[in-house]
């Protein structure tokens, strides 16, 4: 990733997001095009809470959990699996937008990121999103109620410019 205006920008704007005590918001929103540094971004923040941890500065040895939204299914399939991810204290949903809205297990119809993402809201866990869907996208995939929970839940931090991959 280039460290470029945008770039700056974009730094500077996750940093306001994390920083600011008086939002009531449990979460960032990365969104944008394709290839402009929000997985770059989500791994820096991970990077980071492991140093803080590692040196004692963070309150208790808990890193960012990254996983894609993608493996979310896989997560479902296996309770006590998915228990323990949406449980994270931290918790990264990278990509969101690429799974299967619902999967089949055992002719049962589970929404896998749908329930994810409602347990997160109503324990209020922190959790960080990355997805190159707009806010429309949003809405028509996960219906108006995830997408009004994210109102409340997440700071949105739209990421500028083009993709940094050649």
């Amino acid at each position: 990733m280039q460290y470029d205006e945008t770039t700056q920008d974009n730094v500077r704007r996750v940093a306001e997001a994390l920083t600011n005590e008086k939002s009531a918001k449990f979460g960032i929103m990365m969104c944008g095009l394709f290839g402009n540094g929000k997985t770059t971004m989500l791994y820096a923040l991970r990077n980071a809470t492991n140093f803080l941890s590692d040196r004692g500065m963070w309150p208790e040895p808990k890193g960012i959990v990254i996983t894609d939204a993608k493996e979310v299914g896989q997560y479902a399939r296996d309770i006590r699996r998915f228990n323990d991810l949406r449980q994270k204290e931290l918790l990264a949903l990278e990509d969101m937008g690429r799974e299967a809205n619902e999967i089949v297990e055992y002719g049962n119809v589970i929404s896998p990121v749908i329930d994810l993402l409602e347990y997160r809201y109503n324990h209020q866990l922190f959790t960080i999103i990355t997805t190159n869907l707009r806010a429309e996208e949003i809405r028509a995939k996960y219906g108006p109620r995830i997408a009004d929970r994210f109102n409340e839940m997440l700071d949105v931090i739209v990421f500028r410019g083009v993709s940094y991959r050649n």
